[in-house]
């Protein structure tokens, strides 16, 4: 047989099916920064101190400073494993289930963990957008006629009716970085605002009374709301997809310089705020803690239209993966045809479901912990180790086999109690709740 006739090396065929792949790739490494910071802090930081109410000093940070290792490692695994096949991009987290845990089962395990997490965090996002959007009206026009907090849900809602339509993740760049720019500012706000505010009078750090019963409860609670601020896995590999690699320039390098840049400016938003928020009002401190502001008036309706704002990138961040799933799903079992047409009615679709469950379930803490719990705390502390002990199997009793057993255990224990707990605490505050007020 002759050279000519030969099927081509491997190495050549991967460095092709890179080069392919990398025309609509052409995102820099702070395209993952702002990503990820927009993925990752969002209202979630709002009730760290609310969480530390329950928790206390000791167990409060310890869980912190955790969660944030945890999650740093966890994210790591996720940027070596997108090409831990040569020539192959897991572009989706999907993808590289279906590569650990098999074509069947692979979606099964990971599927309902990201929607849970993607469709989780866009109704907090229409509660949060919502009531930060009442509490600016408030502030800014005290002579204003009151408006149902349902109503403004619903008028942050219909801005991502126009909004989803924007075709891909590089088309919402410009909002993901305005996104992040906010997440940064107005949690120093919050922090700031607090250290402004002082202590509150009789300030105590005391548990909150409270039954045994509830008050477990209320802790498990705390710590899915804690979970639920450590995202971004849920759309990791989404925003690694971005970034052009080729064999010797593979894309995890920039993504994890991103990634860690990401992680930095995370640590400034968190533990202040969660930390000063605690140390200004103790036990009494409410679950969003910018709610409990009210001085100087400007700068705290400032920072709740910045929730907004960032919140609005957000929603697209975590939304963006689920539209490309849906409208994948309906062309191949329906045969419809792609186009604006599919885009309008999917897309619509998806905002008017998470906008009805928001209005419907306005209660901001308890969906964080529930949330947080049932979608976050497998995605972003135990999956990842899950998926690196079956696709690398490292050395049993090991170091690296060790560290991913112990984020395993953590993350499925975070995950039940956290579940319990906000399932709890929802059934609990909707017997007393007036729906649609």
């Amino acid at each position: 047989m002759s050279l000519a006739s030969s099927p081509p090396p491997k190495d050549v065929e991967s460095s092709e099916k890179w080069r392919e792949a990398n025309s609509t790739r052409q995102a820099k490494w702070w395209y993952s920064t702002f990503h990820t910071v927009t993925a990752m802090i969002g209202a979630g930081v709002l009730s760290l101190p609310y969480a530390m109410a329950y928790l206390g000093w000791g167990p409060g940070t310890m869980v912190l400073v955790l969660s944030w290792c945890m999650t740093l490692h966890t994210m790591w695994q996720m940027i070596q494993l997108h090409e831990c096949v040569p020539g192959t991009r897991f572009d989706r987290y999907i993808d590289l289930g279906r590569h650990a845990f098999g074509p069947k089962l692979g979606p099964w395990i990971v599927l309902p963990q990201q929607l849970i997490v993607q469709v989780g965090c866009d109704i907090v996002y229409m509660v949060t957008g919502g009531k930060c959007l009442k509490k600016f009206s408030e502030m800014a026009c005290t002579n204003c006629t009151p408006i149902r907090q349902s109503y403004w849900i619903l008028i942050f809602g219909s801005l991502h009716f126009f909004l989803s339509q924007l075709p891909n993740f590089n088309s919402v760049a410009g909002v993901s970085l305005a996104a992040a720019v906010m997440s940064l500012s107005y949690s120093t706000i919050a922090w700031a605002g607090c250290v402004s505010h002082g202590q509150i009078h009789n300030v105590s750090y005391a548990y909150k009374s409270t039954s045994s019963a509830d008050y477990m409860f209320r802790v498990f609670n705390a710590l899915g709301q804690i979970s639920f601020a450590f995202a971004g896995h849920a759309v990791v590999l989404e925003i690694q997809a971005t970034i052009p690699s080729t064999p010797d320039k593979p894309s995890k390098k920039p993504m994890w310089k991103g990634a860690v840049c990401a992680y930095f400016i995370n640590a400034i938003c968190y533990f202040p705020v969660a930390m000063i928020g605690y140390w200004a009002f103790g036990q009494d401190v409410d679950d969003n803690v910018l709610m409990a502001l009210q001085r100087p008036p400007w700068l705290i309706a400032a920072a709740n239209l910045m929730v907004v704002v960032h919140v609005i990138g957000s929603y697209q961040v975590y939304a963006m993966p689920v539209f490309d799933m849906l409208e994948r799903m309906i062309m191949k079992k329906l045969n419809f045809p792609p186009g604006l047409v599919l885009r309008l009615v999917v897309r619509s679709a998806y905002v008017a479901f998470t906008l009805v469950v928001g209005v419907t379930f306005p209660f901001f803490g308890d969906l964080l912990g529930f949330f947080g719990g049932f979608g976050f705390a497998p995605t972003s502390y135990f999956l990842p180790s899950v998926m690196w002990l079956v696709i690398k199997k490292p050395k049993r009793f090991g170091t690296s086999w060790f560290i991913n057993w112990a984020c395993i255990f953590v993350g499925l224990f975070i995950m039940l109690a956290s579940t319990i707990g906000g399932f709890r605490n929802i059934v609990t505050d909707a017997s007393t709740y007036s729906f649609y007020t």
